[in-house]
C-alpha cells in the first residue's frame, strides 16, 4: 500500500506540474505575441518552452531586433526571453545623385547641385573671369560616374556661349534653355552647340524673339496662274494655320510682333475665302487697311455680293477698300507708263513719262541716288496728262526694284509691277511690304521675285560644321610647333598655316578664338603669359597671309584646361596646343547699312529743296505745276500725304551693291 501511495502521489504531482507549465508557456506566448502586434512587430514568431520563451524570425534592422527583444522582455521576465532572431544583411550604399543646374544672366552665373568635387565652379570662373558665380553647390567624395566628366565639359562650353540659358548636367546628359537675340543667332547656337556634343545625350531649346513686321502685311493673288502669296505674316502658330488652311497651299508665313488685332488669323482667312469666290483677284493687309481688288469685267452684281459678306466676317478694326477696274481704255499717242530695267551688271535704264519738271529731276535725282549716278541712264519725258500720285508709285516701284539683283519695273495709272531675279528667300514679301506701305490702300501691284541660289551669298558659304572639320583636319595633319620656353612657330608649321589660312578665307561669315594653352611646368602665371603670346604669334601669322582678322581673337588660356596628364612628358607635349574654337556666325556679309535709305532721302531732298524754300517741302511732287516761277496751284485735300517718306521699310534697306560703296 504504502509504495502504491507514493507512487500515486508523484504521479499526481507530475500531471499537476504538466499542467501548471502548460498554462504557463500558453498564457507568455499569447501575452508576447499579444504585444508585439500591438507595437507592430511583424516579423517576430514567439515559441514556449517551458519557462523559456523563444523569439524567432528575421529582423530588417539590428535596432528592429533590439526592439522586439525589449517588447517580449516587458511582458514576462527578460531572464526567460531566448533571443533566436535574425538580421537582414545590409543592402550596399547607393551613389550620390549627382547632377548639376548652372543658370547665366550675361553677367550673374548660379551653381546649385550635387558634385563630385569643386570643378565646375572652378570652370565656370574661369571661362567667366568677369562673371559674378554664386556658388551653391554641395560636393559627396564619391568617384564620378561615367558620363559625368563629358556632360560637364559640353555643359561648360554652353554656359560660356550662351549669355540667357538654363543648363542640366547629370551623368551622361545635358539639357539646355537658352534665349537668343535673333533667328540668326539662334541657329548659330543650334549649329556650335551641335558640333560639340560628341555622342552625348543632350535636350537643346533656344528660343528667338520674334521680328517685328513694319507693316504687317499679308497678299493673296489668285490670276490665271493659280493661288499664291507674294507675302504672308501671322501673329501666332494658330492663324498662320488657319491662313494656309484657307488658301489650301503650302507657302512660308512669317510668325511676328506687330499685328492690329488679335483676331488676324480670322480676318485673313475670310478674305482668302472672298478671292476664292471671285475667282482671280487680290487682297492686301497693311496693318488694319485691307484692299480687295476684282479682275476688270467681272460681274459687278457678284463682285458687291462677295464684299458686303467679307465686310461684314471683317472685325471691326479692319477698315476695307473693295476696287473692280474698269476695262483698260485705249491710250493715245502712246502708253502713260513709266518703266525701268535693272541689269545683272547692277546699270539702271529709266524711260517713260512723268507729271513735270521738277518730277522729271525727283524721279532721276532717287535713281541715281538708289543704283548710282554713274550706272543710271535714261530720262522720263515730261506729260503734264500724268494722273495724281504718279511720281509716288514712280518712287515706289524705283525703291522696289533696288531690293532685286536684277529686273524690271513698269508703271500704269492702275498697277505697279516690279519683276526679277534675288538672292534672298525673303524678297517677295520686302518688296510687297514697300509697295503696300509707299502706295497706300487701294492701289494695285504685282510682284514676281524670283529666287537664284546662286546669287544668294549665304548658300554659297560652307556651313559652320565644314569649316570646323577643315579646321581640325589642318590641325590634326600638323601640329603648330613652338620653341621651348617662346612664342617663336616653328618653321614646321608653315604648311598648317597655309592650310588653317585657306580654310578661313573660305569661311568669312564664321568667328573663331584662337586658344594657346601650355602644360603644367612653370608658374601659373607665366603660362598663361606664355598661351596669350602664343595665340597672338598665331594670330599675326595668318595676318602675315593677307587673312582679314577682324573675326579672330587670340585668347592664353595657360595650363587651365589640360586634355592630357602632366605627369609624362606625352602629357605634358599634348597639352601644349593651339586650338580654333567657333564663336560666332556673321549675319549676311553682304547686307546694306541701316542709315543707307536716310541717305538715300537726304541727296533727293537736297537735290529738290535748296535751303530757303521750305514750303515746296510740304507739296507732293506730283502736285507741283507752273514752270518753275513760284506760281503753282495749291494741292488739293485729297492728295497724296506729303509728308510720306520714300525710306524704305525697316525690314529691308534696298540692296547696296559693291561698286557703289
Amino acid at each position: 500500500m504504502t509504495p502504491a501511495i507514493f507512487l500515486g502521489a508523484a504521479g499526481l504531482a507530475a500531471l499537476g506540474a504538466t499542467v501548471a507549465a502548460g498554462m504557463i508557456e500558453d498564457r507568455s506566448e499569447a501575452a508576447i505575441a499579444e504585444r508585439l502586434a500591438t507595437e507592430g512587430v511583424d516579423f517576430a514568431s514567439v515559441r514556449s518552452d517551458g519557462l523559456a520563451v523563444h523569439i524567432t524570425g528575421t529582423a530588417p534592422t539590428e535596432a528592429a531586433r533590439f526592439r522586439a527583444v525589449n517588447i517580449a522582455g516587458g511582458v514576462v521576465e527578460p531572464s526567460r526571453i531566448r533571443d533566436e532572431l535574425d538580421v537582414a544583411p545590409a543592402r550596399a550604399i547607393d551613389l550620390p545623385d549627382f547632377s548639376v543646374e548652372m543658370l547665366r544672366n550675361e553677367g550673374d552665373v548660379s551653381l546649385i547641385g550635387l558634385g563630385p568635387d569643386e570643378t565646375a565652379a572652378e570652370q565656370a570662373r574661369a571661362l567667366l573671369p568677369d562673371a559674378n558665380v554664386s556658388d551653391m553647390l554641395e560636393t559627396a567624395a564619391h568617384p564620378a560616374p561615367e558620363g559625368w566628366d563629358d556632360a560637364l565639359a559640353f555643359g561648360m562650353e554652353a554656359l560660356k556661349l550662351l549669355p540667357r540659358s538654363k543648363i542640366s548636367v547629370s551623368p551622361g546628359r545635358v539639357e539646355v534653355t537658352a534665349i537668343s537675340d535673333s533667328e540668326d543667332e539662334k541657329q548659330a547656337f543650334e549649329t556650335q552647340l551641335a558640333a560639340l556634343a560628341k555622342g552625348l545625350d543632350t535636350e537643346i531649346s533656344i528660343s528667338a524673339p520674334r521680328p517685328v513686321l513694319t507693316p504687317f502685311t499679308l497678299r493673296y493673288v489668285r490670276d490665271e496662274d493659280g493661288a499664291r502669296f507674294d507675302a504672308c505674316a501671322a501673329d501666332t502658330e494658330a492663324a498662320r494655320d488657319a491662313i494656309l488652311a484657307a488658301a489650301e497651299i503650302e507657302a512660308e508665313c512669317i510668325i511676328g510682333l506687330g499685328t492690329p488685332s488679335p483676331r488676324w488669323g480670322e480676318a485673313a482667312a475670310a478674305a482668302i475665302d472672298a478671292v476664292d469666290a471671285l475667282g482671280a483677284g487680290s487682297v492686301t493687309f497693311a496693318d488694319a487697311d485691307v484692299t480687295l481688288t476684282g479682275v476688270a469685267g467681272s460681274d459687278r452684281a457678284a463682285f458687291d455680293r462677295i464684299v458686303g459678306g467679307l465686310q461684314s466676317s471683317l472685325p471691326e478694326v479692319f477698315s476695307l477698300t473693295a476696287t473692280l477696274p474698269e476695262p483698260p481704255e485705249e491710250t493715245p499717242e502712246g502708253p502713260a507708263e513709266f518703266t525701268a530695267v535693272l541689269s545683272p551688271e547692277g546699270e539702271a535704264t529709266v524711260a517713260g513719262r512723268v507729271k513735270d519738271e521738277l518730277s522729271q529731276n525727283a524721279v532721276l535725282g532717287f535713281a541715281r541716288a538708289q543704283f548710282g549716278a554713274g550706272r543710271t541712264a535714261g530720262s522720263p519725258l515730261v506729260d503734264a496728262e500724268m494722273p495724281r500720285g504718279w511720281s509716288v508709285r514712280v518712287m515706289a516701284g524705283l525703291e522696289a526694284l533696288g531690293i532685286l539683283e536684277h529686273g524690271t519695273l513698269r508703271v500704269t495709272p492702275d498697277l505697279v509691277e516690279v519683276s526679277g531675279v534675288t538672292g534672298s528667300k525673303l524678297t517677295q514679301q520686302q518688296i510687297t511690304q514697300v509697295l503696300s506701305g509707299k502706295l497706300g490702300q487701294g492701289q494695285e501691284f504685282k510682284v514676281t521675285a524670283t529666287y537664284d541660289e546662286d546669287l544668294d551669298p549665304n548658300a554659297a558659304l560652307p556651313t559652320p560644321e565644314v569649316c570646323v572639320s577643315r579646321l581640325n583636319g589642318a590641325m590634326a595633319a600638323n601640329k603648330i610647333a613652338f620653341a621651348p620656353g617662346s612664342a617663336e612657330i616653328e618653321s614646321s608649321a608653315r604648311e598648317t598655316l597655309n592650310a588653317l589660312a585657306a580654310v578661313l578665307l573660305d569661311c568669312p561669315h564664321l568667328s573663331f578664338e584662337i586658344q594657346g594653352h601650355t602644360d603644367s611646368q612653370g608658374s601659373e602665371g607665366g603660362n598663361r603669359s606664355l598661351s596669350q603670346a602664343r595665340a597672338d604669334a598665331v594670330l599675326l601669322a595668318l595676318q602675315g597671309r593677307r587673312l582679314p582678322i577682324d573675326r579672330l581673337t587670340a585668347v592664353g588660356y595657360g595650363e587651365a584646361n589640360p586634355i592630357a596628364d602632366n605627369s609624362s612628358e606625352e602629357g605634358r607635349e599634348t597639352n601644349r596646343r593651339i586650338e580654333f574654337h567657333l564663336t560666332d556666325v556673321a549675319p549676311d556679309p553682304n547686307a546694306p547699312p541701316e542709315d543707307q535709305a536716310a541717305a538715300v532721302i537726304q541727296q533727293v531732298e537736297e537735290r529738290l529743296f535748296p535751303e530757303g524754300e521750305e514750303e515746296l517741302q510740304r507739296i507732293p511732287f506730283d502736285e507741283v505745276s507752273g514752270s518753275g516761277d513760284g506760281e503753282g496751284e495749291e494741292a488739293p485735300e485729297e492728295a497724296v500725304d506729303p509728308n510720306r517718306s520714300f525710306a524704305p521699310q525697316n525690314i529691308m534697306p534696298p540692296r547696296r551693291r559693291p561698286e557703289q560703296e
